[in-house]
């Protein structure tokens, strides 16, 4: 398939066959992913860690797509040095690390992995809650150091126990669902208004959650309202000896608080898989306010780290890229207009992204016309200040009309596809 990249300055526009379109892959992509790609011709270079600001910006030129995980950012600066990038796929859940204003201001499409990683999130959530109960962590830390501590002291079974979980979404409602199964009492609280499943209970506030919960797990995502979503306020109106989790977002919670409860005993003991700050690089130095304490469970940000989940995510992330760069598909994109027109590989296509305004339809389909294009398909859709327009015509659309196109005031990125 060929691809015609078509910013509205410079003109004319460069023309790329699959097997010119230039790919990043950062932060270890599974291998699925790469593969797929590579098996659509596309040149796919991968790099092992995440790259920062001034890394990247060296790194991106001339790059079509851009695959991350969660510890590269995507900042305006970033962009502004990336003209030929098209899309970006986050390789991952969250989309917090990207700037998507000025991404769909650009006309550059976002994916990411909204559902790949739940179970395993999930499951780690429910291992890490036997071990904080039953301490398992405190007595294999004793047996490496020789100890042998065989007492049921401090152990409990969660059976009966209430679990309050914050942000009832994909993972935060599947948990519900497990944890109720395990005997557990099920309490939530989301800001949105959520369907309960099972036997779970919604709680009108956070402080009425905190109060009656036996364990609080953290499931919210990276908008900037949830930084410093969990303090020391919260943590004061904890259940005393409750335990806490958080698998979600490192900025939703105050680590130097968490551990002055932790210390006084308020907490009983906590499982912390993300943080504010964390390494770039596999064997970076890691530093935390929570390191050293017995009754704290450290992770690595692994929460969607098993090899089932990263092969979904490489392979499903993966499909979406190729599917935007070749037919200009946006499905499942967090930030464009959805529309994904069957491919036919008899037509031409054209994808305009433009400023959502009346009328561009119209504009679009008399200048077409006014050239003897014929239209065979087409498909529209807006969200928000943009708009999105697919449309198939019988032949190769020539330069002098994809000027008048890019050069019209509401476009904001045109492509020829064929």
């Amino acid at each position: 398939m060929m691809m015609t990249m078509t910013p509205t300055t410079p003109f004319p526009a460069e023309r790329l066959e699959d097997s010119n379109v230039r790919v990043l892959l950062l932060e270890n992509i599974h291998p699925n992913g790469v593969e797929f790609l590579r098996g659509k011709g596309f040149q796919v270079e991968t790099r092992d860690s995440a790259l920062s600001e001034n890394e990247l910006i060296e790194a991106i030129a001339g790059v079509h797509l851009l695959g991350i995980r969660s510890t590269t950012y995507i900042t305006e600066k970033v962009l502004d040095a990336a003209p030929d990038l098209i899309a970006i796929g986050a390789f991952c859940i969250g989309t917090n690390q990207i700037d998507l204003a000025a991404t769909t201001s650009r006309g550059i499409a976002v994916f990411n992995a909204p559902y790949s990683n739940t179970r395993s999130v999930v499951e780690l959530a429910i291992a890490e809650i036997i071990s904080l109960a039953r301490r398992l962590h405190e007595k294999s830390t004793d047996m490496h150091a020789g100890i042998w501590n065989k007492s049921a002291a401090g152990s409990h079974e969660v059976r009966g126990r209430t679990l309050g979980i914050v942000g009832y979404g994909n993972i935060g409602s599947q948990l519900s669902v497990i944890a109720e199964a395990l005997g557990f009492k099920v309490v939530f609280f989301d800001i949105d208004d959520k369907l309960a499943l099972g036997n779970a209970q919604r709680c009108s506030t956070i402080e009425e959650l905190l109060q009656i919960s036996d364990v609080v797990t953290l499931h919210v995502d990276g908008r900037p309202g949830n930084a410093g979503l969990f303090g020391a306020d919260e943590m004061s109106q904890m259940k005393p000896r409750a335990m806490f989790l958080n698998l979600s977002r490192g900025i939703a919670v105050d680590t130097a608080a968490l551990r002055e409860h932790l210390e006084s005993g308020h907490i009983s003991g906590a499982a912390i898989d993300v943080f504010p700050v964390e390494p770039k690089r596999q064997g970076d130095p890691f530093e935390s306010d929570l390191r050293g304490l017995k009754n704290v469970i450290l992770t690595p940000h692994v929460g969607g780290s098993t090899e089932e989940a990263q092969q979904d995510i490489g392979r499903f992330v993966a499909s979406k890229l190729r599917a935007y760069a070749s037919f200009g598909s946006t499905s499942l994109s967090v930030n464009m207009p959805e529309i994904n027109l069957p491919s036919d590989s008899s037509k031409h296509r054209l994808a305009l992204v433009h400023r959502n305004a009346p009328g561009v339809l119209a504009t679009i389909n008399g200048l077409l016309g006014e050239h003897g294009v014929n239209i065979e398909a087409q498909s529209l859709s807006t969200r928000g200040d943009i708009g999105y327009v697919l449309t198939d015509v019988a032949a190769e659309v020539g330069t002098e009309v994809l000027q008048e196109l890019a050069a019209l005031p509401e476009s904001v990125r045109l492509r020829q596809l064929s």
